[in-house]
Formats: structure tokens, C-alpha cells, sequence
């Protein structure tokens, strides 16, 4: 059962490392035109879009130029990642 708990960690993880990955991509402005580039970013934005937006509907950025729903989603998601850990290690060791 310690694999659930590994399981999770790793997929938080991997949706923090996308919400990075596209920020960083949002600052370098890749070449768009190339398709194995698309494929990727489409993946990425696929993922992440449903998190973020949310987000950015209670924060609007419109005012300020910045977009801080990453940053808000990183903190968020590892709330949940805690709390989803604590609650399994509960119900799988009763502690």
C-alpha cells in the first residue's frame, strides 16, 4: 500500500513540474511553428489549464500583468498532496 502513497507524491510532483515547465516556456516563447514543440506544449497546457484557470478567475491578472496562479496552484497542490498523504498513511497504518 506504501505504493498508493508513492504513487501520489509522484503525480503531484509531476503536476507541479508541469505548471514549472509552462512557465518557463511562457517566459522563452519557443518556436511555435515546430511540431514536435506543439505536441508538447499541447500536453502541458492539457494538464495544467484545468488547474490554473480556476485560479485565475479568483485572481485576475488583468490589472497587474502578472500571473500569479502558478504560484498559487504550486502552494495549493501541496496542501492536497499533504493532506491526501496524510489521509492515506491513516487509513492504511491507522496512525
Amino acid at each position: 500500500m506504501s505504493m498508493l502513497i508513492w504513487l501520489v507524491s509522484t503525480l503531484f510532483t509531476i503536476i507541479n513540474w508541469l505548471i514549472i515547465i509552462r512557465v518557463i516556456v511562457s517566459w522563452i516563447k519557443p518556436d511555435y511553428n515546430n511540431q514536435q514543440w506543439r505536441k508538447f506544449l499541447r500536453i502541458v497546457y492539457n494538464i495544467t489549464e484545468p488547474i490554473l484557470e480556476p485560479i485565475r478567475r479568483i485572481i485576475p491578472t488583468a490589472n497587474i500583468g502578472i500571473d500569479f496562479s502558478p504560484l498559487v496552484a504550486i502552494f495549493a497542490l501541496s496542501i492536497i498532496r499533504n493532506f491526501v498523504i496524510s489521509l492515506l498513511r491513516s487509513m492504511i497504518y491507522g496512525i
